[in-house]
C-alpha cells in the first residue's frame, strides 16, 4: 500500500513539472524583411539558437521569416529581436 502511494505521489509530481515545462515553451514568427540571399537564414538561424533558452530556430528567405521555439522562463522576443538585429537582421514579431 505505501509503495503504490509512493509511485502515484512520484507520477502525480512528474506530471505536474511536465505541464510546467510545457507551459513555459513560446514560438513565435519573426518578420525579417532584409533577408535577400542564400547565407541570411543560415545567418539568422544561427544567431538565433545562441540566445539562451532557444530550443529550435529556423529561418526561411522565401517568407522572409524566422520561426522560434524557446523558454519563456529564460529568454523573450526582444533578446530574439536583439540577435538578428546584431548580425544586421532586424526583425520584428509578427502577429
Amino acid at each position: 500500500m505505501i509503495l503504490k502511494a509512493l509511485i502515484n505521489a512520484f507520477l502525480v509530481a512528474l506530471l505536474a513539472v511536465a505541464s510546467g515545462a510545457a507551459l513555459a515553451m513560446q514560438t513565435v514568427t519573426l518578420s525579417v524583411p532584409d533577408m535577400s540571399c542564400s547565407t541570411c537564414p543560415i545567418q539568422v538561424r544561427q544567431a538565433l539558437s545562441k540566445v539562451r533558452g532557444v530550443s529550435k530556430a529556423s529561418a526561411s528567405l522565401e517568407t522572409k521569416e524566422a520561426v522560434v521555439t524557446y523558454d519563456e522562463s529564460k529568454t523573450n522576443v526582444e533578446a530574439l529581436m536583439k540577435a538578428t538585429a546584431d548580425i544586421g537582421f532586424p526583425s520584428t514579431l509578427k502577429r
